[in-house]
């Protein structure tokens, strides 16, 4: 009689276990396929909202950092006080890049920035002697 309780609940374990494991894998696959959809969705609301914002970007008005003052600088998202005065300080600049090649903004405030910004070249005049004829 022992020998087949014991076969009893041996069996009535085994049964608990295998179920408790049944279980957890569809729950593991229902977790696997709602990551699946969140990484696919993920990635283009990010494309989107990067679209957005480089609409919203081009709205605005993009600011010549060799004439700028610092205030308009400051009105570049990201760019705030210390950086205003280190672009008026660096000046003049041949490009946008030099502010990232220089060191005057860390790359991840450039990045966030560049579109908004420009480096015009001040227009010289050629101050060539007139031949005399």
């Amino acid at each position: 009689m022992k020998k087949i309780v014991k076969t009893a609940v041996v069996t009535a374990c085994s049964l608990i276990l295998a179920a408790t494991l049944s279980f957890a894998a569809d729950a593991k696959k229902a977790d696997l396929k709602d990551a699946a959809k969140s990484s696919v969705a993920a990635p283009a609301a990010d494309a989107k909202k990067t679209a957005a914002d480089a609409k919203t970007a081009a709205k605005k008005k993009i600011i010549d950092i060799n004439s700028a003052t610092e205030a308009e600088l400051k009105s570049i998202p990201g760019i705030g006080d210390m950086y205003a005065g280190k672009i008026v300080a660096g000046r003049p600049y041949a490009n946008k890049a030099q502010l990232k090649s220089r060191n005057i903004l860390p790359s991840a405030v450039y990045e966030q920035t560049k579109e908004l910004m420009i480096a015009k070249q001040a227009k010289t005049q050629s101050k060539a002697p007139a031949k005399k004829k």
